[in-house]
């Protein structure tokens, strides 16, 4: 695997080596030892997730508060997104800032965000399976949302804010100055 850090502190673009013959391909998605020793971190995933979308939809921008919190390690299986991962932790050097990141089956890349990080994604293809790995079990007491159209955050999404398949829950998130922060 190769891990690249992005411009995000603490934030990790991470590519599979894919073992391609005339069948298809192998790669590892995860292994322990070498993740850990690439972020400098250890990291005990104790819930796999997966949703189903289909194009223009947005989800997020989801986090946990407090003890809750929640590192996670994406991909897609199916299908193309953007993934986006907003830094909420107070005194890192790249606090208020984004990523935007296309992750595909084509790609095959992973993103690895930790703890202190809203996270969302918008579905590029017809459809697109998303699969992730967390670190804390999901507490519905928790959970936050920041709107993922909020000026102050700036993300530039592949849709028009009225062309945004979102759930009630993420049209009720709130902005950048009422969301919950994190010390880093």
């Amino acid at each position: 695997m190769n891990f690249t850090p992005t411009p995000l502190a603490d934030v990790w673009l991470i590519e599979p080596v894919r073992h391609n013959d005339a069948r298809g391909y192998f790669c590892e998605t995860f292994r322990r030892d070498v993740f850990e020793r690439a972020i400098g971190r250890h990291v005990d995933f104790v819930q796999e997730n997966e949703s189903l979308s289909s194009r223009g939809v947005v989800r997020g921008l989801h986090y946990q508060a407090g003890a809750a919190s929640q590192a996670k390690l994406v991909r897609v299986s199916e299908g193309a997104i953007v993934d986006v991962a907003v830094d909420l932790r107070v005194g890192s050097p790249t606090f208020g800032r984004h990523i935007c990141v296309e992750l595909s089956e084509d790609n095959g890349r992973m993103l690895f965000i930790p703890r202190g990080f809203a996270h969302g994604f918008a579905v590029l293809s017809e459809r697109a399976r998303f699969q992730y790995k967390v670190d804390n079990y999901y507490c519905p007491g928790a959970e936050r949302t920041l709107r993922p159209d909020d000026a102050s955050v700036g993300i530039e999404w592949p849709f028009a804010a009225d062309e945004m398949l979102l759930s009630d829950k993420d049209r009720r998130g709130v902005s950048w100055d009422e969301c919950e922060k994190f010390t880093y």
